[in-house]
């Protein structure tokens, strides 16, 4: 088994937060796992994207340039790496901030509303916590209780506070559909 994903947003977007906790879940499962992440420019609102591998055999390089998986947080992020996923591959979209109808020959796409099901929560910032359960959900390569339980050393001491609501951002999108 061999999971390639690429997550992909704004800056501000917690992409790489959700990338690290992917990644961190994983490996806490005993897969292998290799994060890379890559930065715009920009602080703020500029592109942000990750790659996270997830492997049960050793892993080569953190780079993918074909992902089985795209976690799209915004339209410019799937215009640009959509076409991308491999045949057989899924894309997870956030359609609170992207209308665009995507249609790509053997290719899943789940269309996730993360940052109103976020906002319902009472913090839109948690969007890439959402879309991330849904994936979780979906693929089923970490479980949803490693997912909380790796929550805990991801945000570390200085962020405790926002321990639970990420947690139910995290079951929103699980339980989303």
């Amino acid at each position: 088994m061999k999971e390639e994903v690429i997550m992909a947003g704004s800056g501000g977007q917690g992409i790489m937060f959700a990338g690290t906790l992917l990644a961190h879940a994983a490996m806490e499962d005993g897969l292998n796992v290799t994060y890379f992440p890559s930065y715009g420019a920009e602080m703020r609102g500029g592109t942000a994207n990750c790659t996270v591998i997830i492997s049960d055999k050793n892993i080569g390089s953190p780079l993918v340039t074909n992902p089985s998986t795209l976690l799209a947080m915004n339209e410019d992020s799937l215009e640009r790496f959509a076409l991308k996923v491999k045949k057989g591959g899924l894309i997870v979209m956030n359609s609170s901030l992207s209308k665009k109808e995507i249609e790509i020959q053997d290719v899943e796409v789940l269309k996730v509303p993360a940052t109103e099901l976020a906002e319902k929560l009472g913090d839109s910032r948690v969007a890439n916590t959402v879309i991330l359960g849904a994936y979780i959900k979906r693929r089923k390569l970490v479980s949803l209780k490693q997912a909380m339980e790796s929550l805990t050393k991801v945000l570390g001491d200085e962020k405790e506070n926002l321990l639970e609501l990420n947690r139910e951002a995290l079951r929103k999108g699980e339980e989303w559909r």
